[in-house]
């Protein structure tokens, strides 16, 4: 159904109605028409609307102008032509001439037409052009309610994360644990929420400061466990500039390291690439 009214929207039915589409759109209107009845009813009251328009824009030409315009139309008033009739029932036959031309009731109405034609003409490019503007109106309103729309949805991203990132700083159960740079990178530093009750991990990107990674490689959490990494995934200094990003869950660790690792991550973390780690 928002489909289907999305189509109604996007003004391509006006465009049906103005005769502006190709064959193939106008067969894909008249099927939307068939299958839809909303579609056919919209289409209905376009062209109810269009036909009120061309009557409220109609503009009745002055008196001088209609007289001018019949003046300059030229009829032979009367054509004789010499058809002989023969009177019955006489005995001797009298021929009476019969005569043939257009009355004046035809060529006025004539007129009267071509009038008409003009006026509805001149209706058409005023409808035609009045439209045209009101589709401008409608493409750029239709622009700015997406703008609109984008910016309502990141902001509700946005206080979404904040509120997520919120209730798991002050939940008893998390840990944070600061992951401060190595030789590689003195300077970075990383913000690891970790439960250890509910098994969840989670990067603090808000407070996060590590050099931007290249689209040939991406940053990789890891756990020590025992000695031994575990993989928590990958992730891009881009991915999560409104909160707490989820990594992979776990339930014990001892450590977290970040290392720099080929896009898509490492079985085993390159340690000529580690950046920041921090114990728990």
């Amino acid at each position: 159904m928002e489909n289907v009214r999305t189509y109604i929207e996007s003004g391509i039915l006006e465009l049906y109605v103005l005769g502006d589409l190709g064959a193939e759109e106008r067969a894909a209107v008249e099927a939307m028409s068939r299958a839809h009845p909303e579609v056919k009813t919209e289409l209905e009251e376009i062209e109810t609307s269009m036909a009120s328009l061309a009557m409220d824009f109609a503009i009745e030409p002055s008196k001088r102008v209609r007289d001018n315009f019949f003046n300059q139309i030229n009829f032979a008033d009367e054509e004789i032509i010499d058809t002989p009739v023969v009177e019955a029932n006489h005995t001797d036959a009298k021929v009476v001439p019969l005569k043939n031309g257009m009355p004046n009731f035809y060529k006025y109405s004539f007129a009267a037409c071509l009038a008409l034609l003009v006026v509805s003409i001149v209706a058409i490019v005023n409808l035609s052009s009045k439209l045209k503007e009101s589709e401008q109106q409608i493409a750029v309103l239709q622009t700015s309610n997406q703008t609109f729309s984008n910016q309502v949805n990141y902001l509700d991203e946005k206080v979404g994360a904040s509120n997520r990132s919120l209730k798991m700083l002050t939940n008893p159960d998390v840990k944070l644990v600061t992951l401060k740079g190595t030789d590689n990178s003195p300077n970075s530093n990383i913000m690891v929420a970790f439960n250890q009750k509910e098994e969840k991990v989670m990067l603090d990107f808000t407070s996060m400061n590590i050099p931007k990674n290249d689209e040939s490689h991406q940053y990789q959490l890891w756990a020590l466990v025992d000695g031994k990494p575990v993989d928590l995934g990958v992730f891009d200094t881009e991915d999560g500039g409104i909160g707490l990003k989820d990594m992979k869950p776990i339930g014990v660790a001892q450590t977290f390291a970040v290392t720099l690792e080929p896009r898509g991550g490492s079985v085993n973390p390159t340690l000529e690439k580690l950046m920041v780690i921090g114990n728990i």
